[in-house]
């Protein structure tokens, strides 16, 4: 009898072992979103070209006041519970394994890289049509007012989507959000790790100066390996049909040669100021939640 109840006990802790990684990933993404939606937003116009960081913002403010800088507001929290869940999760799951085929050694950038890579399309697979929809949220006031959805929320844009353009739209543009996410988590997360090693073995340096320090150089990183790529996969998916039905794009090899030759290669990094501070705070304050949240779960033991 004793061992069938410490049996029962024992199941939840190995079903918690499997899921806590990807718990944890997706809670201290949706925290980190809650401080830097503004920032994102302000971002996604300026790459739709309303002007600079302090122009968007005015307008913003003077037009549709303090709550326009958290419109899209629940599909960026939808987006963190199955994106960042997707990818965090996968990337601690992936490394582990690898470490222990390593026998407990370091990995090397390179592997780490490759990892990241590999988390980062899951979790875009995952989350491609959250992220379809915050886009599709964000952009919708610079639209004309004919063409405007005023899609309510997160979940009322993925119905709408789905009634109107089919099930498969919901996937628009997952060719470049995939893409952009490999390069983006291969910049973040390969650099993190690699940087925690640095600062903590190498350095010597305590707990949250390795957090932050290694946070910051992750999220340089992400932005400038993913800018270019998010530049094509915001122009895919905010793209609205001409009067002859006519996208402006075939696609994101068009839309990447489109913009070439029109803009040049720097017209890719447009808000990179702003594409920067978004990232690197936004990783800080994800790494920073997480190790909150696993210096709890270790005081409580689970």
């Amino acid at each position: 009898m004793a061992d069938a109840k410490q049996q029962q006990a024992a199941a939840p802790t190995g079903v918690w072992k499997t899921i806590k990684p990807f718990v944890n990933g997706g809670a201290s993404g949706m925290l980190a979103t809650c401080v830097i939606q503004p920032i994102d937003m302000i971002k996604v116009k300026i790459q739709l070209g309303e002007g600079s960081a302090a122009q968007v913002a005015k307008t913003m403010y003077a037009n549709e006041g303090l709550g326009s800088f958290y419109k899209g507001l629940s599909a960026g929290l939808l987006r963190q519970a199955t994106y960042t869940t997707a990818r965090l999760g996968s990337f601690r799951v992936l490394t582990n394994k690898a470490i222990e085929a390593n026998d407990g050694k370091p990995l090397p950038l390179v592997q780490k890289a490759f990892i990241g890579l590999t988390a980062g399309a899951i979790g875009a697979c995952v989350g491609s049509p959250a992220d379809l929809a915050l886009i599709r949220m964000q952009a919708d006031s610079t639209l004309p007012a004919a063409q405007r959805r005023h899609y309510k929320n997160a979940f009322h844009a993925l119905y709408r989507i789905t009634a109107d353009e089919g099930v498969l739209a919901l996937w628009k543009g997952a060719g470049p959000t995939v893409v952009r996410a490999m390069s983006l988590n291969m910049g973040m997360l390969a650099s993190y790790d690699q940087s925690v090693e640095l600062f903590r073995d190498k350095l010597g340096a305590g707990e949250y100066q390795t957090v932050i320090g290694a946070s910051a150089i992750s999220g340089f990183c992400a932005a400038a390996c993913s800018l270019p790529f998010d530049y094509v996969k915001t122009q895919i998916q905010k793209m609205q049909p001409d009067a002859t039905g006519k996208y402006p794009y075939t696609g994101s090899l068009d839309c990447a040669m489109q913009t070439l030759k029109t803009g040049g290669p720097f017209k890719f990094y447009s808000g990179f100021p702003v594409y920067c501070v978004r990232i690197a705070p936004h990783v800080m304050m994800t790494w920073l939640f997480l190790n909150q949240i696993q210096k709890y779960q270790k005081k409580i033991g689970i």
